[in-house]
Formats: structure tokens, sequence, C-alpha cells
């Protein structure tokens, strides 16, 4: 009985997630309608963000992590919670992501408590940064482009800072390999010491 509820979770899991992706997606468009107002925010902060925002979150040992940090590198924010099966299912493509360019920089901000996201971290140790999110990374991603307020949703910023695209759902090797091969084209390489 209980491996026959893990499955019928899973299974729903997936459901809500290809159901948001569809739904933002066509809510979104192809991130053409990416300017439109978003509803129930004060109006100076109705522009989404077209840029990487300046904000500071704090990773598992309480050090402040500024995003100013990754400064010319090509960013994928990942907004997850280990309790979102899709959230987990995108971290071995992400941390694939991470591992293939130095010019690239995976950044998780978790939406969930920090007791949870270590005992997640300490049986599955990720390759990139993870960062503790509340209220205001919920909001910041909103005004990225994650109008529902869903999980998994991933973004990706060129190495000036500019905002690329935004994912709803799971993402996908397909999805990431599409944006990122222009932008680690484009970005330039730090000279090395060893020429």
């Amino acid at each position: 009985m209980k491996a026959g509820k893990v499955i019928l979770a899973t299974v729903l899991a997936g459901a809500i997630s290809i159901l948001i992706a569809v739904l933002g997606k066509t809510w979104l468009g192809d991130d053409k309608t990416a300017g439109r107002p978003l509803p129930g925010l004060p109006k100076n902060t109705q522009d989404p963000l077209r840029h990487l925002p300046a904000f500071s979150l704090r990773d598992l040992d309480g050090q402040e992590i500024a995003s100013s940090a990754w400064a010319g590198k090509v960013v994928i924010l990942n907004f997850w919670a280990t309790w979102c099966l899709p959230c987990l299912g995108g971290i071995p493509i992400l941390q694939a992501a991470q591992a293939e360019s130095e010019q690239v920089r995976v950044v998780g901000i978790a939406i969930d408590t920090q007791e949870e996201v270590a005992r997640y971290l300490a049986k599955n140790p990720i390759n990139y940064p993870v960062l503790m999110g509340g209220t205001e990374a919920v909001e910041m991603s909103r005004r990225l482009g994650n109008r529902l307020e869903g999980l998994p949703f991933t973004v990706i910023f060129d190495s000036q800072g500019r905002w690329v695209h935004a994912h709803p759902g799971e993402v996908t090797q397909a999805i990431l390999g599409e944006k990122l091969a222009p932008l680690i084209a484009e970005t330039p390489r730090t000279p090395s010491l060893a020429n």
C-alpha cells in the first residue's frame, strides 16, 4: 500500500508540474509577453525584472552571498524545494550544466526550511551554491516571470546580467542546451595563467 501511495504521489506531482508548465508557457507566451504588468503588485514593482536583480541571501552556513558574486558569468537561478519532486528531478541536469562550463554559475534558491534543505544536501550533495529563500525570494521569482509562483522555476541570465529565459516546471537538458549554447559561445573567457 505504501509503494502505491508513493507512485500515486509521484504521478500526481508530475501531472501538476506539466500543467503548470503548459499554463505558464501559455500565460507567459514565448518570452514575448514578459513585459506585461504583474497583478497584485504595487505600481512601482509592476515592471518585470529584465536583469539579474541585486540581492543577498544566506547559504546553509549562514554566510550571506550577494548576486554580484556572479558578475561576468551566465547565471541560472533555480527556485526549488525538497518536497517538490519535479524540482529534485531537475537537479542532475543543473549539476551537469554547472560542471560543463566554468562560464556558468547555477544557483539554487530553496523555498523550504533550512533543516529540510540541510537533510537533503547531506544525502545528495550538489555542486552549486544553494541559498535559502523566503517570501522575498518568492516575490523575486514572480517578478522574474513566475506568475503562478510554482516550483520549480528557472531563470537564465547572460554574462551581462540580462534576462534571457524563464522556465516554469522541471528544467530539461534540451531547454538548457538550447538556451546556454549561444550564451556560453559569446561569454569572454578568463585568460589562463598558464598561457
